[in-house]
């Protein structure tokens, strides 16, 4: 099922009906490290990761942890 959505303000048509399948659908992974993921500026636990349906329309964030000093 197509639907578009806002991620990281770029919009996208996925197919993912889970936020793990869209991380995958997007090329990250299904089990990223440092990956914290917010759906309308609320963040999604990782428990809830393969139960949480980004909504057509929604606005995704996708945030890692970036190392450096």
């Amino acid at each position: 099922m197509n639907k578009r959505v806002l991620v990281n303000g770029t919009d996208k048509t996925i197919n993912a009906v889970t936020i793990r399948e869209l991380l995958v659908e997007l090329g990250i992974g299904a089990d990223p490290r440092g990956v914290a993921v917010a759906i309308d500026g609320s963040v999604v636990p990782r428990s809830q990761w393969d139960t949480t349906d980004p909504q057509r329309g929604a606005s995704i964030d996708i945030v890692g942890a970036v190392q450096g000093g």
